[in-house]
């Protein structure tokens, strides 16, 4: 049985400010570096075979301190970045509201393709099960951890799963350096077995943007 952690990295200060951070490349802050360091050890603890990260530093530097522990390399995959919100990404969350009403209200209803030069549900759902499910091949039979982003890890983790867009709607976002477990058998499949576990009294994230 094969077992595929998806977790997603610390807090940023775009994170604490409510900031669309998409594919911008922001850094880990005090808080999301002590996170990712709190975290490592549970990690650790499940004796992964292979780390695989986001190559966006928020992702990568999180990952960073459980190969610290672990002795384990980090593989780096493009594909794992965040959601791409294109005319949206550096901006308040209120001033994406205001700029852009119509495909702010779309996104809000749970709209797949909201405008604005936002990737697609569609688009980010293939690639992320794409990469999560190399990952995991990575590794057959044993334990994979993925280092990715809030809302790339759910789009991607519902891939595997066969769920589509309405089901993923009702499964809570992960927090910050919070992850999903997911187990793959001959029989069953992809099934999730836990979701949003991590440190106890993390701080709440602010929505799906990074």
């Amino acid at each position: 049985m094969s077992r595929l952690i998806v977790w997603r990295h610390g807090n940023t200060d775009w994170n604490a400010a409510g900031r669309v951070q998409g594919q911008s490349d922001i850094p880990l802050n005090d808080l999301g570096r002590e996170q990712a360091r709190s975290a490592a050890p549970l990690l650790a603890a499940l004796r992964p075979d292979a780390i695989v990260a986001s190559d966006l530093s928020r992702a990568a530097d999180t990952a960073a301190a459980l190969a610290a522990l672990t002795g384990l390399p980090v593989r780096s995959d493009p594909r794992l970045r965040e959601r791409y919100f294109g005319l949206w990404q550096g901006l308040l969350l209120t001033e994406a509201a205001e700029r852009y009403p119509d495909e702010y209200a779309r996104w809000r209803a749970g709209d797949p393709d909201p405008g604005a030069g936002i990737e697609t549900m569609d688009d980010l759902g293939k690639r992320m099960g794409a990469a999560l499910q190399e990952a995991a091949d990575s590794a057959p039979g044993g334990t994979v951890v993925v280092a990715t982003h809030g809302g790339g890890a759910r789009q991607g983790v519902g891939q595997l799963l066969g769920w589509d867009h309405g089901v993923l709607r009702t499964i809570g976002a992960l927090r910050n350096c919070h992850w999903t477990e997911l187990r793959h058998d001959d029989t069953r499949g992809w099934h999730l077995r836990a979701h949003n576990v991590g440190v106890l009294a993390a701080p709440a994230i602010r929505g799906e943007i990074g």
